[in-house]
């Protein structure tokens, strides 16, 4: 099993629901990320999402995209973000890691550093730094299941995201390939906007768990403990971005860490509640 398959085993083992949390990586400070990322552990984080800053993203709302250029301006890329994974798994072998970007830095980096004896660089490099998935928000699932065996084989997942408009086709085209668990998109739009609206979420969950056999997490719109709390009712997962990225924008370079601990420390406990 990957280290997600064995994460979302051990949590439903315990009747409890995973929290994902997700950074930027490179933000606010370049060099804060893997101690971020261990700050988030200690509160309640069970899986971190890494975004890869891209300066033409299509899913990220204002307050990402404007994350993702100031790490695009410390000069934050693949290389970059994997000496941060490999510097996190120095002390922490078990939390997942999840890299979310699209698909111009991934191929970039393959021809950048193409080696003749191995088809995806990044891949490799990823697998060896201690990645365990990838999101490719750009990458239709018709279209990478090559790329999906080669995650598999160096024992990494691919995440894809569903959304309020995705057809039961398309939930089967995912099924086919991703693996680790599935992103669903409670939101039409892009990364926090609108207001979350539950019943809904409710009602789409079972219709996706016809097709769909990895656990499910919900994202887009979580901004709250109360919030959280609900959704972790009916899903597996909950993933909290954009309220995180906000909460760090103006914070002092040693305060970021524990504004993050504290903020999932308080989403944690609302969950764990039930």
């Amino acid at each position: 099993m990957s280290r997600i398959d064995t994460t979302f085993v051990a949590l439903k083992a315990k009747g409890r629901k995973a929290l994902i949390p997700f950074v930027t990586a490179g933000y606010p400070f370049a060099d804060v990320t893997p101690e971020l990322m261990h700050a988030m552990v200690a509160g309640g984080a069970d899986v971190i999402e890494l975004g890869v800053p891209f300066s033409d993203p299509s899913a990220d709302g204002p307050v990402i995209q404007k994350a993702g250029d100031k790490a695009l301006a410390f000069g934050i890329g693949l290389v970059q973000i994997l000496a941060m994974v490999r510097a996190f798994r120095q002390t922490n072998t078990t939390t997942p890691v999840v890299l979310m970007g699209y698909a111009n830095p991934v191929e970039r980096y393959d021809q950048k550093h193409a080696r003749a004896e191995v088809r995806s660089p990044f891949v490799q490099d990823a697998s060896e730094a201690g990645v365990d998935g990838v999101l490719i928000v750009d990458y239709p699932p018709e279209e990478c299941e090559a790329f999906a065996a080669d995650l598999r084989a160096h024992n990494m997942d691919l995440i894809f995201l569903l959304a309020p408009t995705s057809t039961d086709e398309r939930m089967a085209q995912v099924a086919r390939v991703a693996s680790g668990y599935v992103y669903y998109v409670s939101l039409k739009g892009v990364t926090g906007s609108g207001a979350l609206d539950t019943n809904a979420v409710e009602a789409m969950l079972p219709r996706i768990r016809q097709h769909i056999q990895v656990p499910v997490g919900v994202g887009f719109g979580i901004r709250d403990a109360a919030t959280a709390k609900t959704i972790s009712k009916v899903a597996d997962a909950v993933v909290i971005g954009s309220k995180i990225i906000q909460l760090l924008e103006n914070q002092p370079r040693d305060q970021v860490g524990v504004t993050a601990q504290n903020f999932l420390g308080e989403i944690r406990r609302a969950m764990d509640a039930g």
